[in-house]
């Protein structure tokens, strides 16, 4: 689903995002909500970037990816934890492209999630590659999520990757 976000486009650049677990269900200016194999599943867009709740029988997650007044905890290039009988993984990096570039990566991801039944892409006012997006899947028991987060005024695009699933007894060593 594609949408023009009706907010001022309020990320200043990538280095302004920061990562959080466990906050509370912020306002959004567009949500997804989807249900795979049992997980409910709300993609939410902030006028500061994104949020995702997650729940399922083992438990609920939310991970938040945005500009977060006060927040301590910078966007991080890794976590793993451990949340109950979860794992939770957490990537992100940050591409710096040519203007031309990123024109190109802006469509091409836009139109990848505008026609995905679990993806969410909304557009801010003012620039057509102003843009944050999410896509969903479940696979193998995890639920997984990528996020792409589009600052066309410095040519940079920060992507995430997350993936929630139930931990792994380890094998006996023989």
């Amino acid at each position: 689903m594609l949408t023009t976000l009706k907010t001022v486009y309020t990320d200043t650049c990538a280095a302004d995002l920061a990562w959080a677990l466990g906050r509370e269900p912020l306002p959004a200016l567009a949500t997804l909500e989807l249900e795979l194999a049992g997980a409910k599943m709300q993609l939410r867009l902030l006028g500061a970037s994104h949020q995702v709740l997650l729940e399922e029988a083992q438990g609920s997650c939310s991970e938040t990816v945005a500009c977060i007044p006060g927040s301590s905890t910078p966007l991080p290039l890794g976590v793993s934890k451990r949340m109950g009988d979860w794992e939770y993984e957490f990537a992100a990096r940050v591409e710096t492209l040519t203007r031309g570039q990123f024109a190109g990566r802006a469509q091409e991801l836009l139109a990848l999630v505008a026609e995905h039944p679990h993806g969410l892409a909304g557009v801010f006012p003012g620039s057509p590659h102003a843009f944050t997006a999410m896509l969903a899947q479940r696979h193998e028991g995890s639920m997984m999520w990528r996020t792409w987060h589009a600052y066309p005024q410095d040519g940079q695009l920060v992507a995430t990757r997350t993936r929630v699933g139930v931990r792994m007894p380890m094998p006996a060593v023989l």
